[in-house]
C-alpha cells in the first residue's frame, strides 16, 4: 500500500472522530466548553472522564459525521478559540494533577482570515509553549490526518502514539506537490517523499507506538485501547523526572536520521 493510500484512508469518513473515541473509552464524561475570552470551537470537543478509578482530561479534535456536524466543527479545523480552550483544560488538569490525553485529527488549523485576526498563529505557539512546561503526564494518540502545527498544537506530549492508518506530516501532500510542483495532482509523489505515515514517524523516533486498526470502532478496540492508555499514563504518573524527558524527547528528534547519515 502506497503512502498516499494511507492518507485516504486517514481522511475516510467512515473512521471513528476523536469524540466517539473520548465517549467510548472514558465513563462517565463530562464536555466543557469555552475559551474564556470569545466563544466555544465545536471543533474541540473536550472535558473530563473517567479510565477506571483515574480522572483524565481528555481533548479531541472532532471532524464530525453528517454534513451539519462536519460543518458546525469546521471538518476539524479548530480555530485559535479551540486551541485556548484546549489549553485552558490542559492547564486545569495540572492545578488537578490529572492526565491529559488527546485524540488528533485534523488537516490544519482553521485557515480563515476571521481566525488569523483572532491569532491563530499565536494560539498555536501557546500551546506548544506551555505544553512543554505542563507538569503533569500528556498523551497524544492521531487517530486520522495529523496536518502541521495545527496537530502539533495537541501533540507536544509525553508519548505520541499513531493508528496504523494514520499520518502525521508538516504539510498535506496536495500543498506540498502545488508547492514544489505547481500541480496538486502530483500528490501521490509527494506523500512518498513526505514520509508521513506511521512506520515512517516510528522509525524516525517521533512516535513510540504504532497502534493496531484490528476491529477500528468497535467495542473490544476501545476496551484495549483503553487498557493501553491506562498502563501508559500510570507508569507517566510515577515519572519523577517527566519534564526533563519530554525536554529530552523533543531534543532527540532528527538523531536518529542524522547519525545514519
Amino acid at each position: 500500500m502506497s503512502a498516499y493510500d494511507i492518507v485516504r484512508i486517514a481522511r475516510s469518513g467512515s473512521r471513528p472522530t476523536g469524540a466517539d473515541y473520548v465517549r467510548s473509552i472514558f465513563s462517565p464524561f463530562i464536555e466543557l466548553h469555552g475559551d474564556r475570552r470569545f466563544s466555544d470551537d465545536a471543533a474541540i470537543f473536550a472535558g473530563i472522564g473517567m479510565l477506571g478509578k483515574q480522572p483524565v482530561t481528555a481533548i479531541a479534535i472532532d471532524k464530525g459525521h453528517d454534513t451539519a456536524e462536519r460543518t458546525k466543527r469546521h471538518f476539524g479545523a479548530p480555530e485559535p478559540e479551540g486551541y485556548r480552550k484546549a489549553l485552558r483544560l490542559m492547564k486545569e488538569a495540572e492545578k488537578f494533577r490529572r492526565p491529559i490525553v488527546t485524540f488528533v485529527d485534523t488537516s490544519g488549523a482553521y485557515c480563515g482570515i476571521d481566525a488569523e485576526e483572532r491569532g491563530q498563529g499565536s494560539a498555536i505557539a501557546e500551546n506548544l509553549w506551555e505544553m512543554m512546561d505542563l507538569d503533569t503526564p500528556i498523551l497524544s494518540i492521531l487517530i486520522g490526518e495529523g496536518g502541521s502545527g495545527g496537530a502539533l498544537a495537541l501533540a507536544a506530549a509525553d508519548r505520541v502514539w499513531m493508528l496504523e492508518n494514520s499520518v502525521y506530516s508538516v504539510i498535506s501532500p496536495e500543498g506540498c506537490a502545488s508547492i514544489l510542483w505547481k500541480d496538486a495532482g502530483k500528490a501521490a509523489e509527494a506523500a512518498e517523499g513526505l514520509k508521513l505515515t506511521a512506520e515512517d514517524a516510528a522509525r524516525f523516533g517521533i512516535v513510540e507506538e504504532i497502534i493496531s486498526e484490528d476491529g477500528l470502532g468497535g467495542k473490544a478496540f476501545y476496551n484495549r485501547l483503553g487498557e493501553r492508555i491506562g498502563r501508559e499514563l500510570e507508569a507517566l504518573m510515577e515519572d519523577s523526572g517527566l519534564l526533563q524527558r519530554r525536554y529530552d524527547r523533543f531534543r532527540s528528534f532528527g538523531r536518529k536520521y542524522t547519525e545514519k547519515r
